[in-house]
């Protein structure tokens, strides 16, 4: 879990509740370091479709996974950049096609156990923002805080409709719902890391909320347990 004297900030939710842009947010604000871990699945996935790798064959993407040769940085504007083997594949991996892979490899226990020590490299002073899906219930048990955002399936699909569109990607609507919500059955009934929110999590949902507002109330959420001692 590394050095639990530096401060975790756990916060997971299924795909499209926001916790990304929430997280990144937080981090910047916060001066911490950033945990992408849906990023480390993505990049298993992609580096597993240009091997070769079949879909099911989870000792190949294990393998990959332990030696994932991959860089997480910033450009100059400040803008993520993300390298694989020294090549740009930051806007490949937020691709529909990369998280569908991702979903699925994600399911294999072998792969998650050779992502565990990469993760926990991640947690460095003066504290660590880690977003994902098993960041507060397996990764960081630990964590300070722990934040389980969600938001109906609906309301995800537009978001992530509008985000894609944004960047230019023709989507279809349904379609993406309907993906989503395969993507939600697959991760809440893995056997290993299903997503529930941890025990002793704070629960927000950002249904009808900005991203604005969910950052303001963790903050809110950061600064009392810090005060609190």
């Amino acid at each position: 879990m590394g050095d639990p004297r530096i401060p975790v900030l756990a916060i997971d939710g299924p795909s499209g509740s926001g916790k990304g842009t929430v997280a990144r947010a937080l981090a910047a604000t916060l001066g911490w370091h950033l945990l992408d871990s849906g990023a480390l699945y993505r990049l298993v996935g992609l580096a597993g479709e240009r091997a070769g790798l079949a879909a099911d064959d989870e000792a190949g993407h294990a393998a990959l996974a332990a030696t994932l040769p991959v860089t997480f940085g910033q450009t100059a504007a400040g803008e993520e950049r993300i390298l694989l083997a020294g090549e740009e594949v930051t806007a490949l991996i937020r691709a529909e096609t990369a998280g569908r892979r991702a979903s699925e490899v994600a399911a294999f226990p072998a792969v998650r156990r050779a992502l565990v020590d990469r993760q926990h490299a991640f947690r460095k002073p003066p504290g660590l923002v880690a977003d994902g899906r098993d960041m507060g219930t397996v990764i960081f048990p630990d964590a300070g805080l722990k934040v389980f955002l969600t938001a109906s399936a609906a309301a995800r699909a537009k978001r992530r409709y509008h985000q894609l569109q944004a960047a230019g990607i023709l989507t279809d609507l349904a379609v993406l719902t309907e993906e989503i919500a395969a993507r939600d059955t697959r991760d809440a009934n893995r056997a290993v890391s299903p997503l529930i929110p941890a025990p002793d999590s704070v629960q927000i949902d950002s249904t009808a909320l900005s991203a604005r507002d969910v950052i303001n109330e963790v903050l809110a959420l950061v600064r009392a347990r810090s005060s609190a001692g």
